[in-house]
């Protein structure tokens, strides 16, 4: 594989260019990312001190917690990661929405009373909530027609506990849009002036599936994740999409046009940490995904996750990579240029490094991007990085 040439040291950030991006972040570099979960969110956080341009391609195949409920009640795509990136990305500041802010990242008790947990979300509904009667008008009376179109057509014995009210608001707004999750993310981006844009990967209600190197096949992502569940025994040989039952031709879920155009004009595509398979490949998996990242010549940067991930249980950085780049040359074909660099922190030995490099063609460079938590990226210093870079 032949990687573009920058001429910028990646050992030392561009402090013109990132100075350039703090003073004026709505000018600032369309950054792409391919991400899911929350490993992300302390990163999109800090970025929009930055940008207010970043580019999130979010998948939407979640199958645990309270987005798992929601998905049985009205067979629709997972929202929970899509809601916890606008939160992230969120203007928490005075100058914002506070108080809609606080209602969108407001969850309903684990262990409380069906009764009471329901009783709750309906005082929302009419206005009669702390949290909603905090939110002016009119955008309290939007809130409460999304939290009625959520209302209306939930099952009786829906499950309220540990729900997230932005979850809720989220399906509300999927329900009262023709089954369709851009508006509704548009419309709440808008509510909590988001610094930057969230969309999902494809607007479809799917699963991911594994097979396991042992000949294991296993539907759904909490059976992959290990969080929820144990996670698993036997390293991950390859992941699909699927109904449910039985593997989807990728072919048969193309990556909209809308998505194509946004990495079109990225400056940067990062696949950055998170667990491996359900937040990161799982968004290569879609038609089109290959081919649109190897059109575009900009840096094309992998930051591998710190710390144990369960789904690359018996991975080295040269078979992650592999993973990563497995479904992106299936769509794009071998010799398209998908991957640039492959960065990583200094904790990640100078062998394992050099060979994810000799066995790719990649440049796999080390650099100090931990703070206090080794386990973790700092934050200021990823966003640093990839400003310098794009």
């Amino acid at each position: 594989m032949t990687s573009i040439t920058l001429t910028r040291d990646l050992h030392l950030p561009d402090d013109l260019r990132v100075a350039r991006a703090l003073s004026a972040p709505h000018l600032g570099p369309h950054l792409l990312f391919f991400s899911g979960g929350s490993a992300l969110n302390g990163i999109s956080r800090q970025l929009k001190r930055y940008t207010y341009n970043s580019i999130h391609l979010i998948t939407p195949f979640d199958s645990g917690g309270s987005s798992q409920i929601l998905r049985e009640a009205f067979d629709m795509p997972a929202v929970g990661d899509l809601r916890s990136r606008l939160m992230a990305l969120a203007d928490e500041s005075v100058l914002g929405q506070p108080d809609v802010y606080a209602l969108f990242t407001h969850r309903l008790a684990r262990d409380g009373l069906q009764d009471d947990l329901a009783a709750e979300v309906a005082e929302m509904r009419v206005g009669q909530h702390p949290l909603i009667r905090a939110v002016a008008r009119p955008m309290r009376s939007l809130i409460q027609s999304l939290l009625q179109s959520f209302a209306t057509k939930a099952p009786a014995a829906f499950d309220y506990r540990n729900a997230s009210i932005g979850n809720l608001i989220l399906a509300g707004g999927y329900l009262s849009n023709d089954r369709a999750l851009e508006p509704v993310l548009f419309l709440m981006s808008k509510m909590v002036d988001v610094r930057g844009t969230v969309r999902a990967v494809i607007d479809a209600n799917l699963q991911l599936g594994v097979d396991l190197e042992d000949g294991t096949r296993i539907i759904g992502q909490r059976l992959l994740s290990g969080k929820e569940l144990a996670p698993i025994t036997s390293p991950v040989a390859r992941l699909f999409l699927s109904d449910g039952q039985d593997e989807i031709p990728a072919a048969q879920f193309p990556l909209p046009a809308r998505n194509e155009r946004f990495i079109a004009r990225s400056d940067l595509i990062c696949f950055p940490p998170g667990s491996l398979f359900s937040s990161v490949v799982a968004n290569l998996l879609p038609s089109g995904v290959g081919r649109a990242i190897a059109a575009r010549k900009v840096p094309k940067v992998y930051l591998p996750s710190l710390g144990e991930d369960p789904e690359a249980l018996g991975l080295s950085l040269s078979d992650q990579v592999g993973a990563l780049l497995a479904p992106l040359e299936r769509d794009a074909g071998d010799g398209a240029e998908l991957l640039t660099h492959v960065i990583c922190d200094v904790s990640r030995s100078e062998a394992e490094c050099e060979a994810a490099s000799a066995t790719h063609g990649i440049p796999c460079i080390r650099l100090s991007l931990t703070g206090d938590k080794l386990d973790r990226y700092d934050a200021q210093k990823v966003c640093d990085l990839l400003v310098s870079l794009a």
